[in-house]
């Protein structure tokens, strides 16, 4: 994977809700706005030479996306899932690599930085494509279920108290198509932004040809996958909490300051992780660091620096 002792690239995944925050409208002004305080500690990263690849969620912007298109549906045809991906993949890079190019030029770093559209390979017969259990979209009365599942073939389930949403396939990233240009370019000292929520999944047909599928991918899973295709030893995931904890929000509550990826696996399966939280950022960092990874940092969007100096936030390692 081409890891050696001067191996300075690092994969820093953003969650989406670095961008859209839960307490705003999430208009665009809002947006960029958020976007430049998540870049804060990411350029401070960059001025230290460190060949940094971006990578983010879209949860949020997504799902806008998805009430965009049932709004229309009527006026205009409706946009699949799988574009609607690579529709906020590339809207979403134009707000991060516009914002970091004014940082970088008002700090005097001369770096470029640049989004690419980025495809990660699924498997077409993954489980969850025919068992789906993704949350997407806005939410549904019960009384309109059965004509929805008719006249669009979607599978749509009960969320909890909040009421019915429309599931669809997660399937595991298996690779990024692109990894060969993002490994070039970052090893030329260009700041990269990829894998833009998950990145789009596609499958491989038999005659070798790339076919889009509807679903989304976990951005942490993805960011994992991509730093060991492109041979970077670190991967920082940025969340909403300082550290990992055990028993997390309860009075016996134990936060984390280092464990090996055998402890964090224990501690997943012991059910301390859940899956729509803590889950998918541990697995992901098992995966990185039992495939060949030096270290996984995870901690809050605006404590990277004091992370990085040990300061605070979790770290992850091999052994």
């Amino acid at each position: 994977m081409g890891f050696n002792q001067s191996n300075n690239k690092v994969v820093v995944a953003l969650g989406g809700n670095a961008i859209t925050r839960e307490t705003e409208e999430g208009n665009i002004y809002q947006q960029f706005a958020n976007t430049r305080k998540s870049l804060v500690s990411i350029v401070e990263l960059i001025s230290e030479n460190a060949n940094v690849i971006i990578t983010h969620g879209n949860g949020p912007q997504v799902g806008n996306a998805l009430i965009r298109v049932e709004e229309t549906r009527h006026s205009i045809p409706p946009i699949p899932l799988g574009v609607l991906v690579a529709d906020t993949e590339g809207g979403m890079g134009y707000m991060i690599e516009q914002s970091l190019q004014n940082m970088l030029y008002r700090k005097g770093i001369k770096k470029s930085a640049i989004t690419i559209l980025t495809q990660v390979v699924v498997d077409r017969n993954d489980p969850s494509i025919n068992e789906p259990t993704k949350f997407v979209g806005p939410f549904y009365k019960e009384d309109e279920i059965e004509k929805i599942k008719k006249e669009r073939g979607w599978i749509v389930i009960k969320d909890a108290d909040r009421g019915w949403r429309r599931v669809v396939p997660s399937p595991q990233p298996l690779e990024i198509v692109e990894k060969k240009t993002i490994k070039n370019l970052v090893e030329q000292g260009i700041v990269i932004i990829a894998c833009g929520g998950g990145g789009i999944p596609v499958y491989i047909e038999d005659d070798g040809t790339y076919e889009g599928i509807d679903g989304v991918i976990d951005k942490d899973k993805a960011s994992a996958v991509l730093a060991l295709n492109i041979g970077a030893p670190k991967l920082y995931i940025l969340t909403a909490v300082d550290k990992v904890a055990l028993n997390f929000g309860t009075d016996s509550q134990r936060d984390i300051d280092t464990m090996s990826a055998a402890e964090a696996k224990k501690y997943l399966d012991e059910g301390h992780f859940p899956p729509g939280s803590m889950g998918p950022k541990i697995e992901a960092a098992v995966q990185f660091l039992e495939n060949g990874g030096k270290e996984v940092l995870i901690t809050s969007i605006d404590k990277l620096t004091e992370a990085r100096s040990g300061k605070t936030g979790t770290r992850i390692y091999r052994h």
